[in-house]
């Protein structure tokens, strides 16, 4: 039973003082006190109320040591997303942590990808994943690394290594942004996204490259999102110029070329 130490650990997470949630609790210090060092234990009532007022169910207040848990799998819990209340809509991140119990980045090399594709949500699996670390990217986030394949995404080369931050509510995702998405018939992908989410369920998955046309996918059909921060490569990608561009671009090499023909003929005159 690890109920006692997952209060206190849930109320420091909160920053919170005793006093401060024994209050909202509407009990004595106390009494939060001696369920916190084990000296009591609550009632049926009282373990609904703490169970509402971290909104985590009993049987994981109850059965499941938080101190365990990733830091990643901690903010799922504390967003409501708890296998108990949520049963099998729960959208399982199996993670990896260093020796410091710091989330590692997972590489997801192209050949690993259909093995990804069945084994995201299998700890064995991900733990066999090469992992790293960059310094610079923040400690409360989770990320994870994908090959990039095929030549949808140009002028990111393929091959590239695109690193993404795992998003747990699909409808924080903005229009435009760049996402990799763990799809059920295609796998692995990269895409700037449409949310339509939240009137029609569903995204609009958009490829750099011109020659892709955009499709869609129901939010049943996706499993995880990872939104993009950075990519890496070996290759510099190739410039682009669009079609305005090069007009201007044009237009204005013919007028340094006029001015040209204009100042030798000035020079021929004199």
């Amino acid at each position: 039973m690890y109920f006692d130490s997952n209060i206190k650990l849930l109320r420091k997470r909160r920053k919170r003082t005793q006093d401060e949630v024994a209050e909202q609790l509407k009990m004595k210090r106390s009494t939060l006190s001696g369920y916190e060092n084990r000296v009591a234990q609550p009632g049926i009532e009282l373990l609904l109320l703490f169970a509402d007022f971290y909104q985590i169910a009993v049987d994981t207040l109850l059965k499941v040591d938080l101190s365990k848990l990733s830091e990643t799998q901690l903010r799922q819990l504390e967003q409501g997303e708890d296998v108990f209340l949520r049963g099998g809509n729960l959208r399982v991140l199996a993670s990896t942590v260093n020796s410091e119990n710091r989330e590692n980045i997972e590489l997801v090399p192209m050949k690993a990808q259909a093995g990804y594709t069945n084994g995201f949500s299998d700890p064995e699996y991900i733990s066999d994943l090469q992992v790293f670390q960059l310094p610079f990217l923040s400690e409360e986030k989770k990320y994870r690394t994908f090959q990039l394949q095929g030549d949808s995404m140009l002028p990111i080369p393929e091959k590239a290594w695109v690193t993404g931050e795992y998003v747990l509510d699909w409808n924080t995702l903005k229009t435009g942004e760049a996402c990799v998405v763990l799809t059920i018939n295609d796998g692995i992908v990269f895409k700037i996204i449409e949310n339509r989410i939240g009137d029609e369920g569903k995204l609009i998955l958009y490829s750099l490259n011109p020659m892709y046309e955009p499709y869609q996918l129901t939010v049943g059909e996706i499993r995880e999102i990872w939104r993009f921060v950075h990519f890496i490569s070996h290759e510099i990608p190739e410039p682009i110029i669009p079609e305005n561009q090069l007009v201007r671009t044009v237009a204005t090499l013919k007028q340094d070329l006029d001015q040209l023909k204009m100042n030798i003929q000035g020079k021929e005159r004199t």
